[in-house]
């Protein structure tokens, strides 16, 4: 876990890896519940049955069931502490190269990829990238945006 000690240490860590979160196991009970709070409930992820005849061998996340991750294994990498507040500003850029299969573990790995001033305090870019377990390429790449006022 590391720290980041107010908007000047933010600044200094530009380029710089925070950390690599634990593995998760991803469930079809998580999925299921996935698909019930969002209402997608799209067959590839909730039909268990159908989904073995796909070229995937089985169910897969949504997208944005990897994404929503971000917050839960963020809080394991790095806190911001000395700042008056953080909130979730959004993401620029968002994409889901690989399939992330029911019953695989996934874990992010997360770069300071850029910091710039706003009226405030600043805003934090984070590279977040999604790892499967044994996989080739990444199941999920985004740049998270972060608004850090300093008080």
């Amino acid at each position: 876990m590391i720290t980041l000690s107010g908007i000047d240490d933010i600044k200094a860590r530009v380029g710089q890896e925070l950390g690599v979160s634990d593995w998760v196991e991803v469930t079809q009970d998580d999925i299921d519940k996935f698909a019930d709070a969002t209402g997608d409930h799209q067959w590839i992820h909730v039909d268990v049955e159908r989904a073995k005849d796909t070229p995937f061998g089985g169910t897969i996340a949504h997208g944005f069931y990897t994404l929503s991750l971000v917050p839960r294994l963020s809080y394991e990498l790095y806190t911001i502490e000395n700042v008056a507040f953080a909130l979730n500003y959004g993401a620029n850029r968002v994409r889901f190269p690989s399939p992330l299969k029911v019953g695989s573990k996934v874990r992010m790995r997360c770069t300071v990829a850029n910091v710039e001033d706003v009226p405030g305090g600043i805003q934090l870019t984070t590279t977040c990238t999604f790892e499967t377990e044994g996989g080739d390429k990444p199941v999920c790449v985004a740049e998270t945006l972060t608004r850090v006022f300093s008080g």
